[in-house]
């Protein structure tokens, strides 16, 4: 019995020796991240080639598979194992070259033209070289088409509406909805001239304008329907130039879902003329030379490129295999595509390098997490979240075993904090009990916060395709904590999501967060608790 209580003691012993030599390997591997995170990142780094270098990033894109080349490239550098995993594919390619306008004549007239301000979607066309045209209002019904047509040939077209980012669509639905308004439109013009035909004829009164007409007949007068570019098809078989929008400043430019995945899609049916979104300003300015009738050019060169389909988009995968539960996982993650009309600094910049910085720390502090930790780089989230289904639809097996997902996908703010289920509050307070010691100016706070239901439907991130199979998808809040007045809808899906955007020490202090948790997290005993995340409505 004294020899057995003797070997007892000396294993407890041994197994407490054991278990600290762990925690202080996990606390110098912490120490080593903090240390590198604050002394030499690299977040801003990564930014400069991802946004600078290669450019915004659209699947099916030559800059998209350059960003999967460089970031796989890079994974690799700090010993993860990598994975690029096809994730869809476009009908057609898309490269976006330079662009410029000009405007020439006016009120004002300068011999070199005057700069315009505007965009174009992806997957729209370019002009066909330099070209140069003079201006015309859009006809509204056919007898104003009739009026015009004669000089719609080489000219560009001032169309009605606000841009939103989206083109004028161009599939012969959208041409049979606007047939239907424009029959709709001449039946109301009918009725209407009938309704003052008959007023005049019992009133006499033929001296009243059209506006007191209105205002006298309103209850009997009907409203036609608007539709910008109402004549689509028939204004390009007439031979314009190109289709011209107002738009509120930044600009926003989405892209071309008819040309990306439509039935008919293909390199020998591509979009004939450009659609152009111009600042509003210039575009009321030109609107009005146009209507006083005063002889301007406008010149365009938009280079839109094609290439032959289908072009296949991958999804970049890094992992960093557990010692003790290779099988359970944390995932780091955010969007690699990004709208080209700017550079994508921001949307999604900020998750891609935030993803690859806490990927670089972890490797450089000798991390040798006890759970799998997977850094993956989504495709499409833009087109519709597809890298993020296509990656749930292959590793089905992974998603009850997935701890967390952290998803960043936003702005590039400091993270502050972090709200979860009670379930998950002590873990949650263990594993960021040293992000405190970062940076004592941007504190982190552990709140809780009541279940949700759990989502039928994706939203707007990737992390809502997870969240639909019950996954974690606890988020890291993110503020401006020093007041640099960011603000994310001016940059989102316009032309200033760019480098100059982001904020330097925000994106540097969050990774090193980032990387602190996602690690404490990895060497977690279990799984997080599921219980409270989401209820079933």
């Amino acid at each position: 019995m004294k020899y057995r209580t003797i070997f007892n003691n000396l294993l407890l012993a041994v197994s407490l020796v054991f278990l600290s030599s762990n925690i202080w390997a996990q606390h110098v591997v912490v120490k080593r991240i903090i240390e590198e995170g604050t002394v030499n990142n690299m977040i801003h780094h990564h930014l400069d080639i991802l946004s600078n270098r290669i450019g915004g990033r659209p699947v099916g894109s030559d800059a998209y598979n350059a960003a999967v080349q460089w970031t796989a490239s890079q994974f690799a550098s700090w010993g993860l194992e990598v994975c690029i995993e096809e994730a869809g594919q476009t009908k057609v390619g898309f490269s976006r070259g330079p662009w410029s306008g000009k405007l020439y004549g006016g009120i004002f007239p300068g011999g070199d033209g005057v700069h315009l301000h505007f965009a174009t979607p992806s997957y729209t066309s370019g002009t066909k070289g330099l070209q140069r045209g003079h201006v015309v209002i859009e006809p509204k019904t056919q007898a104003e088409f009739d009026r015009i047509k004669g000089v719609l040939k080489g000219a560009w077209v001032l169309i009605s509406g606000t841009n939103t980012g989206q083109p004028i669509q161009r599939s012969a639905q959208a041409d049979s909805r606007r047939d239907s308004i424009i029959r709709q439109n001449e039946e109301v013009t009918r009725h209407n001239n009938e309704v003052i035909r008959r007023y005049r004829m019992h009133s006499g009164d033929r001296a009243m304008n059209v506006d007191e007409m209105q205002e006298t007949l309103k209850d009997s007068l009907r409203k036609t329907s608007d539709e910008p570019a109402l004549f689509y098809r028939q204004m390009v078989e007439a031979g314009i130039l190109g289709l011209i929008q107002s738009s509120q400043v930044p600009i926003t430019a989405l892209w071309d879902r008819e040309t990306v995945f439509g039935e008919n899609s293909s390199f020998e049916n591509l979009p004939d003329i450009p659609d152009i979104k111009l600042d509003e300003h210039q575009y009321n300015y030109i609107y009005q030379l146009v209507k006083e009738r005063h002889p301007i050019e406008l010149e365009f060169d938009i280079r839109n490129h094609f290439r032959p389909g289908p072009v296949k988009f991958y999804n970049v995968i890094a992992k960093m295999t557990g010692t003790h539960y290779p099988d359970q996982y944390v995932m780091v993650s955010g969007h690699l595509d990004a709208f080209d009309v700017a550079t994508g600094a921001i949307d999604c910049g900020t998750g891609v390098i935030a993803t690859m910085e806490a990927a670089r720390l972890l490797s450089v502090a000798g991390a040798k997490p006890k759970r799998t930790i997977l850094f993956v780089l989504f495709a499409g989230e833009e087109f519709g979240l597809l890298g993020a289904k296509a990656w749930v639809e292959q590793h089905k097996d992974k998603l009850d075993k997935i701890s967390n997902l952290f998803n960043r996908d936003g702005g590039p703010l400091a993270a502050s904090g972090v709200a979860v289920p009670k379930a998950m509050y002590e873990d949650f307070v263990k594993i960021s009990k040293d992000v405190s010691s970062i940076n004592p100016d941007m504190p982190f706070i552990v709140d809780t916060i009541p279940p949700r239901p759990r989502p039928k439907r994706t939203g707007g991130t990737d992390a809502s395709v997870f969240a639909i199979h019950g996954v974690p998808t606890i988020s890291l809040r993110e503020r401006d904590v020093k007041g640099y007045d960011f603000n994310y809808r001016e940059i989102w899906h316009t032309e200033r999501d760019l480098y100059t955007k982001s904020i330097a020490e925000y994106q540097e202090h969050t990774s090193v967060v980032l990387a602190v948790i996602v690690y404490n997290l990895a060497n977690l005993n279990h799984l997080l608790s599921r219980e409270g995340m989401y209820y079933e409505p």
